[in-house]
């Protein structure tokens, strides 16, 4: 009777093993460079979509036009967002949110006090300008256009927190006798945000207008439309 022979594998040269080992994702966290640099370019990749939003519209961007602006390829996008609206999503938590809700903080804290309510938005308009050149722009694109995307964004988490809010102040403050009673509260936040985000979002059609016409615009910036704007409101307001 013939007898085989069981053949045993060979074992791996050490180097080869190590080598495979390296090509393995090692567990845990990534390390701490490696997390910055793709917090650098999640960054980026932000930038470039609200760059993309601003100029045509979130429902007509694609990821192809982002990927352009951001001189990448879609398939990044894909791998930090994973798709068109996951990417708008995100815009949306992580800029237009922390945007609004700097202009909150200061109206929570002016309270009552009409004077300090009404300085607390103009200003606050105008720092979430200055911080983020891009909000005025989206916001009266993708909010008061009809269509925007971003529209159901007012009615579910700003409406409530910021304009419903200040009506409200500015109807009992108008009981108490402290504002002009020929005013409707309504229609005075919806003056505000006229007065605030339109000139703004406008700059670079009324700049240009005036200029052309002869006039000096280089010395009107968001702290003088502030300080205008403040001025306008104390005679109509009636604030004293």
């Amino acid at each position: 009777m013939r007898m085989t022979r069981k053949r045993t594998a060979t074992p791996a040269p050490a180097s080869r093993s190590r080598s495979a080992e390296g090509r393995q994702r090692a567990p845990g966290r990534p390390p701490a460079n490696r997390r910055s640099a793709d917090g650098d370019v999640r960054e980026r990749l932000l930038d470039a979509a609200i760059a993309c939003y601003v100029r045509g519209g979130i429902a007509a961007t694609s990821l192809r036009e982002i990927a352009r602006e951001a001189n990448v390829t879609p398939a990044l996008l894909n791998y930090y967002f994973g798709g068109k609206d996951e990417l708008r999503d995100a815009v949306v938590a992580e800029r237009v949110l922390p945007a609004v809700m700097q202009m909150r903080g200061g109206v929570q804290e002016a309270g009552d006090d009409m004077p300090a309510l009404i300085s607390a938005f103009v200003g606050g308009i105008g720092r979430a300008a200055a911080v983020n050149p891009w909000f005025p722009a989206l916001w009266v694109r993708e909010v008061l256009c009809e269509g925007g995307n971003l529209r159901e964004l007012l009615f579910t988490q700003v409406g409530p927190q910021i304009p419903v809010a200040m009506v409200g102040r500015f109807a009992a403050a108008q009981q108490r006798g402290e504002i002009n009673p020929d005013l409707d509260p309504r229609l005075l936040m919806i003056s505000l945000v006229g007065l605030t985000l339109f000139p703004i979002a406008g700059a670079p059609i009324w700049r240009r207008l005036f200029a052309d016409a002869g006039f000096g615009t280089d010395d009107l910036d968001l702290d003088t439309l502030r300080r205008h704007t403040l001025a306008l409101l104390d005679g109509g307001l009636g604030l004293g």
